[in-house]
């Protein structure tokens, strides 16, 4: 009764992992065009994200000292915390402007490239 038999399980899920962990010890580093499609995608957005959030934060904060200066100081800084709070609220609301105006400029330098890799993707 010693009946000499081949067992084989394969799993799609663990290959997929050891192919990843290959990756990461493998000295050449290869991106396909997917990687690179989704890659390109993010750098579109990165910068303006960026620095829509620097000059939102930046702004929150001039507005934070505008209001410090008529609420807590009072007297003779009224009239300047005010304008310094001006100044924050208009910070606040060109955030976002800044934020498409980047965002646009990106994606029209990187129109050209993202479409060839997508057309050579869905062929």
């Amino acid at each position: 009764m010693n009946k000499e038999t081949f067992n084989y399980t394969y799993s799609a899920s663990q290959q997929e992992e050891i192919k990843k962990i290959r990756d990461k010890y493998s000295s050449e580093k290869t991106e396909d065009k997917m990687e690179q499609l989704r890659r390109l995608d993010k750098s579109v957005t990165k910068p303006g994200t960026v620095i829509s959030l620097i000059v939102g934060v930046i702004s929150c904060l001039i507005l934070g000292v505008g209001m410090c200066c008529t609420m807590v100081w009072g007297g003779d800084f009224f009239v300047i915390g005010i304008i310094v709070g001006v100044v924050g609220i208009v910070g606040i609301i060109c955030a976002y402007p800044v934020y498409s105006a980047i965002t646009k400029a990106r994606r029209e330098k990187l129109a050209d490239e993202i479409i060839r890799l997508s057309d050579e993707l869905l062929k």
